[in-house]
């Protein structure tokens, strides 16, 4: 696993985060959270009229994201453990769904983006930040990355209509999708 500080100098969640759009007030929700690599970030744009919702099955993650937040006095971050597969936090709360290169570790990504589709507010948005599936220097194996091609499909399997598909950064693609039938683009 690479560190936060090295992480840092080829993936910046801020920009990413203003990127897609995040704003003061809105509501955030990271599915897979970790230790807050995204969350942190996003509650300190959100601000303390927005909210985070996180959720991972990794409860030493939660821990260490929830010791972080108090450390900055952030309280706008509400964690969930669990499964994404299983977990519905509201429907249609979200401004923003958020998977942190972590679709692909689900064992069923479809139900994850069909919980995701659920939360996501009217007019609110799901974003997947991802691998790029080709050979880095870290990073899961590469039959284990999506195509954004696949990441698109099942996107489109989950009733989703993805708005756009780019790079970001060297390593990764985003892609920007909203609730509803499309055609995948």
């Amino acid at each position: 696993m690479v560190d936060e500080a090295a992480r840092r100098r080829w993936q910046h969640p801020e920009s990413i985060l203003e990127g897609i759009g995040l704003a003061a007030g809105a509501t955030f929700i990271d599915v897979g959270c970790g230790d807050g690599f995204f969350a942190l970030p996003a509650a300190r744009i959100v601000g303390p009229h927005g909210r985070i919702c996180g959720i991972d099955i990794d409860a030493g993650a939660l821990d260490t994201l929830k010791k972080r937040a108090r450390g900055e006095g952030l309280e706008n971050i509400a964690l969930h453990r669990g499964m994404a597969e299983e977990i519905v936090l509201c429907e249609g709360c979200a401004d923003v769904v958020f998977f942190g290169i972590d679709l692909h570790d689900f064992t069923d990504p479809v139900r994850v983006l069909l919980n995701a589709k659920r939360m996501a507010a009217p007019g609110g948005m799901i974003v997947d930040l991802d691998w790029r599936k080709e050979p880095l220097p870290f990073g899961p194996p590469v039959a284990k990355k999506f195509t954004t091609e696949h990441a698109a499909s099942l996107m489109a399997k989950a009733g989703l209509t993805v708005a756009a598909v780019a790079d970001s950064g060297p390593y990764h693609y985003i892609i920007t999708a909203v609730p509803g039938p499309g055609r995948v683009r």
